[in-house]
């Protein structure tokens, strides 16, 4: 699989840790900053990892922040973007195969690294179930033009 990953200061700490772990299950992992753990804004990164995604079909995006809450807000502003916050590896199943989620979020804060390993494999391995959850994933797509009635 192909992941961009990217977070704020709040979660840069924890970056390096998920890139090694996916490139020695060889998955390729690119990069998108920050490069150090001085302040920045999650909003700006958040959109630079769900550009990135949408523009690469097939692939996926990791966010990290302090708790993962404004991270995955912010990347769910890009029309087709499923970013979805995860706090163990069943949410991070529950997002691939209920939800088509493209991208995983999670809060540096929050989790430990064996629970960012079990959802980062829990996550890799689901595959979308489709049939009524394709149904209800074309009904948040067509969300993106405003308010839902």
């Amino acid at each position: 699989m192909k992941f961009y990953i990217a977070t704020d200061h709040a979660g840069f700490a924890l970056k390096q840790f998920v890139i090694d772990y996916l490139e020695q299950k060889a998955h390729e992992v690119i990069d998108l900053g920050p490069t150090s753990d001085e302040r920045v804004d999650y909003p700006d990164f958040a959109k630079k990892c769900a550009n990135a995604v949408v523009s690469d079909n097939g692939s996926f995006g990791i966010l990290i922040c302090g708790t993962g809450i404004g991270i995955s807000i912010a990347a769910n502003k890009v029309s087709g973007i499923r970013a979805a916050l995860c706090h163990d590896a069943y949410t991070a199943s529950m997002c691939r195969a209920h939800n088509d989620s493209n991208i995983i979020c999670f809060g540096e804060r929050v989790v430990g690294r064996g629970v960012v390993e079990s959802m980062l494999d829990a996550f890799c391995e689901t595959k979308f179930e489709g049939g009524r959850h394709g149904e209800r994933v074309s009904k948040i797509e067509g969300c993106q033009m405003g308010r839902v009635e």
